[in-house]
Order: C-alpha cells, then structure tokens, then sequence
C-alpha cells in the first residue's frame, strides 16, 4: 500500500502547552488504536526516567534520544522488532535534535511514509534559533505556531532566562533545563524593556559609593 507520510514541526515558547498536545494527541491515538512511538532528546533528563510528562500531571514512556542516535537506523529497527510499520512519531523537545537527525527523521518520512511531529521551542534564551529548530524551519512539510500569551497581552517569542533574583539572564551556555524557576517566556517588547530597565539599574552608583566631602557641610566662618 502507498504511504504518504509527512514531517511536522509544532513550535512555542515554553508553557505554551506543546507537551500537552503531544501526550494529548498520543491519548487520541490509542482511542482510536493508531499505532505511534513518543520519543525525546536525553539532553531534557529533569523526569530522571524515560516519560514524557507534561505539566498537567499526564505522561508517556518515550524512547531517548542520544545526541550520537541515528533515528534511521534506530526507527527501522523498531519497525523490524514490531514486524509493522509505524503510522507517527511524536517527538518531544525537538529544538535539542541535531541537524543531522532532522535529516534522518525526513528520511524516515520519505522512505517508510510515517508520519513525524516534531514539537520543540523556535529560539533559545538569546532569541537565537535552535539547531534542531533551525533544520525543521528548513525542511519540514507543515510549520505551525502554538501561541501563548506575555503578561501585557501580546504574543510570547522570547524565553528569557532568570537569575536567582528573577532577573533576565543574557550570557552563557545555550542550553541549560530547567522550569518556570528559570525561564519566563515573554513578547519581544516586554524583553527589550527589562533588559534596559535592568542595565539602568546597574548603572546608577550605590549610595555608599556617592563619596561626601566633609568641608561641603562646613558652616562658613564669620566675618568679623
């Protein structure tokens, strides 16, 4: 029988429920007996085991990914073991894959017409694209935005990293797990401002540091 398979990128900031809809559309898929496969880079070990679970509290196992996997090689295997074809492959924290297994993952599409939906952030900290991300920008059949909302009302792009004081964080390694203690996501305006508001702050001297010259509170000698 033709297979007509696709590759499908579903991206968001974080907290924009991207996990949900994957296990939700995994929960959907056993209703209706849909054969799929979960799967996530190992780089996102907060669970310590390997489920995928959303912040909702629901949860699959999924199958890791190592950044050395060849997903070729590592799916048609899974097919050789489960004597079947596989119809999708959800994939979680997408922005973590190399461009490489992007490339296997298209190829898992073309060759074997299963279906791949690639969930995952667009951009890191900086507002720079993800490598992953990057790749399925490129190349991926259908593209579409899981949009969430910034606390003034605009859309979110940013996922702004926080200090243990809940400031905006704007150096280091570009990836770095962690939750709402250390991300907030945000519109690029709110962004920019508290990033100025912030560097203001920081150039404005401390009032120890304002040195006071003791003649400058002398009382002036009279005039005899």
């Amino acid at each position: 029988m033709y297979r007509k398979g696709k590759l499908y990128f579903r991206y968001g900031t974080m907290g924009s429920a991207k996990t949900a809809l994957l296990l939700t559309t995994a929960y959907n898929f056993e209703e209706r007996h849909i054969n799929y496969v979960c799967m996530k880079p190992a780089v996102d070990t907060r669970e310590g085991s390997n489920v995928i679970r959303s912040r909702i509290g629901i949860e699959r196992e999924c199958t890791w990914i190592y950044p050395d996997t060849d997903l070729y090689h590592t799916i048609r295997n899974i097919f050789r073991s489960r004597g079947e074809l596989i119809d999708w492959f959800l994939v979680d924290e997408a922005q973590f894959l190399t461009a490489r297994q992007v490339d296997q993952l298209s190829r898992v599409v073309d060759d074997y017409g299963s279906n791949v939906v690639c969930y995952g952030l667009r951009t890191d900290f900086k507002s720079h694209l993800f490598e992953g991300s990057r790749r399925l920008f490129e190349i991926a059949d259908t593209i579409d935005e899981i949009k969430s909302t910034c606390n003034c009302g605009h859309k979110t792009i940013i996922n702004a990293r926080l200090d243990a004081n809940g400031g905006i964080v704007d150096e280091g390694a570009q990836v770095m797990i962690g939750g709402d203690e250390r991300y907030v996501a945000v519109c690029r305006k709110c962004w920019r401002n508290r990033r100025i508001e912030q560097m203001s702050r920081a150039a404005l001297p401390l009032f120890d540091e304002i040195s006071i010259d003791p003649a400058d509170d002398a009382q002036p000698e009279s005039v005899l």
